[in-house]
């Protein structure tokens, strides 16, 4: 919105400040922090009072959870009412990048928040069915996917650009919606899976996050994509301001969120983020880098699927728990040990990630 003032400059003023995508994020990334200040004790205490007996905690988790009973979830909703409104602040508001994410990040949040009502209304660790959040999660991706592809340029429409390889791409001709479906259900439901321990899913999405607006950027820059020999992808680069803003609003949250946590994200929160990143990756065409720069998400995920087909097979388990990081609280590491050490693994893999611009 604020991108308009621009029409006051002369082209040598304040004014046209607002003209820079860099100027911008930075001013999105501090209003999205001071919302997370701002706004954060007072939805903590709302939350609170209307949760009651705050999220239900398994009984056959780890024994140290017990000690969380009576925590409020839903604290996505400071994540998401804070990059929301500072993207909306700061951001074009004629890119259709920045809406197509925009559109997965809330209706991934409603999900989110139709399950944590759920659960906490019914003091359940059941919420809304499984296959109902699948259905509706592949449903949201299908459009986002053919909205992202509506706007690629034709040489890149439906094509699968590969990390590394750079005059490789792959057509994946109608299969590109189901792929890119994939990739924002699974990323999506990748976080909300990692989202076990506190301040353990938030760190890496901003790790995550941080990563893709450098990607976004400069694939879509020329001068950029012509140096590092990447694919141009017009108008990305405005989603820099959206990965700033959710950098801001997730460190707004971790204030809360650090051990102990006053606070739970909650479905609300994870899903809209995880989403966010795999709309992110699908519409920079960088979704290939996402299973670098995610890779704690996948690993994640990835033990759940085998723990319950090996334990359908044979019924025993590789794992004492999963996700996994359950199985190092089973093994004895401490919350904040397990918390740190994911933390650097995420950096190391966005390192990774980001050396994929130009390796080639």
């Amino acid at each position: 919105m604020l991108y308009w003032l621009t029409a006051l400059s002369d082209g040598g003023d304040f004014y046209n400040l607002f003209r820079y995508i860099t100027f911008r994020a930075g001013g999105a990334f501090f209003t999205a922090l001071l919302f997370g200040f701002v706004f954060g004790q007072p939805l903590i205490n709302v939350l609170r009072r209307r949760q009651g007996k705050g999220q239900p905690i398994r009984d056959d988790g780890p024994e140290g959870h017990l000690s969380k009973a009576g925590t409020p979830t839903m604290g996505g909703l400071l994540i998401v009412g804070a990059l929301v409104t500072s993207t909306l602040l700061w951001g074009r508001l004629d890119n259709h990048f920045v809406w197509m994410v925009l559109f997965v990040t809330l209706s991934y949040a409603l999900i989110g928040f139709a399950d944590d009502y759920a659960k906490v209304s019914k003091q359940s660790s059941k919420g809304v069915p499984g296959r109902v959040r699948l259905l509706l999660g592949f449903a949201i991706a299908g459009i986002a996917a053919f909205w992202a592809a509506s706007q690629h340029p034709p040489e890149l429409a439906n094509q699968l650009a590969l990390p590394v390889f750079k005059d490789t791409l792959i057509n994946l001709g109608v299969l590109f919606i189901p792929f890119s479906m994939i990739v924002i259900v699974g990323a999506a439901n990748a976080v909300n899976l990692t989202d076990g321990l506190d301040g353990l899913a938030i760190m890496p999405v901003m790790i995550a996050a941080g990563t893709f607006g450098v990607i976004a950027y400069a694939v879509g820059r020329v001068d950029f994509t012509e140096y590092l020999d990447v694919h141009y992808v017009p108008d990305t680069g405005e989603l820099l301001i959206f990965c700033a803003a959710l950098i801001g609003g997730g460190l707004g949250f971790l204030w809360y969120n650090a051990p102990p946590a006053a606070v739970f994200m909650g479905d609300t929160g994870s899903l809209a983020l995880g989403g966010a990143l795999g709309a992110i990756a699908v519409a920079s065409k960088h979704e290939i880098v996402l299973a670098i720069v995610g890779g704690l998400f996948v690993v994640e995920a990835l033990s759940v699927i085998v723990q319950v087909l090996y334990f359908k097979r044979t019924g025993k388990r590789v794992f004492l728990m999963a996700p996994i990081h359950h199985h190092y609280e089973k093994k004895g590491w401490a919350e904040p040990q397990i918390v740190i050490r994911f933390w650097i693994i995420s950096l190391i893999l966005a390192m990774i990630g980001l050396a994929t611009l130009k390796v080639r």
